[in-house]
């Protein structure tokens, strides 16, 4: 795409800067624009124009807000096509994954535009008499988001949606990886006539933009989206202020697979998850735990589904694993794999990086057999295309390896006895469960996880809470 996205939006402005970052295609290696890295003026401009619009905006019925909302949702599907190739270009996951990812940002932001308009508060009984007590929920002010490379354009959607629809005024800080897409849909944000200062977008640097907002009294809410040690220390930041914080940290999902099970249900979804968007999903498995009686009709199954898969750039017809974001990524891989062969493990399909003359940042899918849980590979997040496979012996041992994890993201099992879906649902010690199934990010349900990855939920009812502050309210009638 040739779309000039080199600006940013401050108090409904487009600003530029002569200090500017590289944007680059990890399928090629080649530059595909540039944005603004903003100076600390321009981030103090921001949060200067956020907490002037903050008293209009909190104080427009839900009606007006849910218009504003609606007309973002229609902007993007009306230019989804030429979004997702943005997001390609970008980001490097298939055009097919892009197109149905802008897809979703639509569908969450209408359903946050409906919402807002079921901000309910409460009636209580009173003590007295003459007392009356209510409880009302109002928008908690300006909010600071912080959001990822791997999904750019849905995690923008996420966090921007629900802050706009309970009431609050935003400043949203993109990857550097994936900023242009970010941009482009603010665009269509700011193309709705939204009132100035409402919907800020910054670029630049991580460390200089979150340590402006995070120590600005006036941001009152920030978001996060990461890994679990720089949510690590945003917390410790926001402590100081007592600012609320929602993080979203990363995840060691294991997909445990029963011998009641079907296993070509399970090989199927456990591909589909494992390998989307090259497996650089926060709630994407990790670890695939196969029952002893079934693991190596499971392990074969996965493997003839993981051969067929084409990889390649994401804008090429039919390819269903990209690149991976950057030579750190890739890097990780290798190790992790690498250490893994050492300590036994036997490689099954894929181990390597995958041939491609534009970039050195493919890597074949990958399916690891002989993982014992021990090992580093299936202790950390892989972020990656591959596959580990760990033998257990019973549904304990299955429960007691997942829950080992110091992460609680997400989780997935197979089984086709409902005594076990409940026992096995309630006993996993994560914030979501995938019941003989993998697709868990939908706008009605709460997303989000325990543990060290993370605290608050997006979409659902629920994801309007963290944008929210009870009030309650005594009143001693005369």
């Amino acid at each position: 795409m040739t779309l000039d996205l080199n600006h940013n939006w401050i108090n409904g402005e487009k600003i530029q800067t002569d200090n500017t970052i590289s944007v680059v295609n990890p399928a090629n290696n080649q530059v595909v624009g540039e944005v603004p890295s903003v100076y600390e003026e321009h981030i103090q401009d921001a949060i200067d124009s956020a907490s002037k619009a903050f008293e209009k905006w909190s104080n427009n019925t839900a009606e007006t807000r849910q218009f504003y909302l609606e007309e973002w949702a229609k902007n993007l599907l009306d230019k989804q096509d030429s979004l997702a190739k943005i997001m390609t270009e970008e980001q490097g996951k298939p055009y097919a994954e892009a197109f149905g990812e802008v897809e979703v940002c639509a569908k969450f932001i209408r359903w946050f535009a409906e919402e807002g308009k079921r901000i309910y508060g409460e009636i209580i009984p009173p003590s007295s008499e003459n007392q009356r007590i209510s409880v009302i929920k109002q928008p908690v002010g300006v909010c600071g988001l912080i959001t990822p490379w791997n999904f750019p354009g849905a995690m923008v959607a996420r966090k921007v949606a629900p802050a706009l629809a309970a009431g609050c005024t935003v400043i949203v800080k993109p990857s550097s990886e994936t900023p242009r897409i970010a941009i482009a849909i603010f665009d269509e944000l700011i193309a709705t006539g939204i009132d100035r200062g409402v919907a800020n977008i910054l670029t630049g640097s991580s460390t200089l933009i979150s340590d402006k907002l995070f120590n600005d009294e006036r941001i009152k809410k920030m978001s996060f989206t990461g890994s679990t040690n720089i949510g690590k220390t945003l917390m410790s930041k926001a402590s100081e202020q007592v600012k609320r914080i929602s993080l979203e940290l990363g995840g060691n999902a294991p997909a445990i697979v029963l011998p009641d099970s079907n296993l070509d249900n399970a090989a199927d979804a456990i591909v589909d998850n494992k390998f989307e968007n090259s497996g650089q999903m926060c709630n994407g498995i990790n670890t695939v735990l196969a029952h002893e009686d079934i693991k190596e009709t499971l392990t074969q199954k996965i493997i003839e589904r993981v051969n067929k898969i084409k990889v390649g750039p994401g804008d090429q017809e039919g390819t269903q694993v990209g690149p991976l974001i950057n030579e750190k990524a890739i890097d990780k891989v290798e190790s992790l794999i690498l250490e893994a062969k050492k300590q036994g493990a036997k490689i099954e399909t894929g181990g390597a990086k995958a041939d491609n003359s534009t970039s050195d940042l493919f890597y074949q899918p990958t399916v690891i057999s002989n993982v014992k849980h021990s090992m580093t590979i299936a202790q950390e997040e892989i972020f990656g295309p591959v596959a580990p496979i760990i033998a257990f012996k019973n549904e304990n041992e299955a429960i007691e390896i997942a829950n080992a994890s110091p992460y609680g993201l997400a989780a997935y099992f197979f089984s086709n006895d409902i005594n076990t879906v409940y026992r096995v649902s309630e006993k996993l010690e994560f914030g979501m469960i995938g019941v003989n199934g993998t697709q868990l990010s939908v706008p009605q349900a709460p997303f989000g996880g325990i543990k060290e990855s993370g605290m608050g939920r997006e979409g659902s009812h629920y994801g309007l809470d963290g944008f929210l502050e009870l009030k309650y309210i005594s009143l001693s009638l005369n």
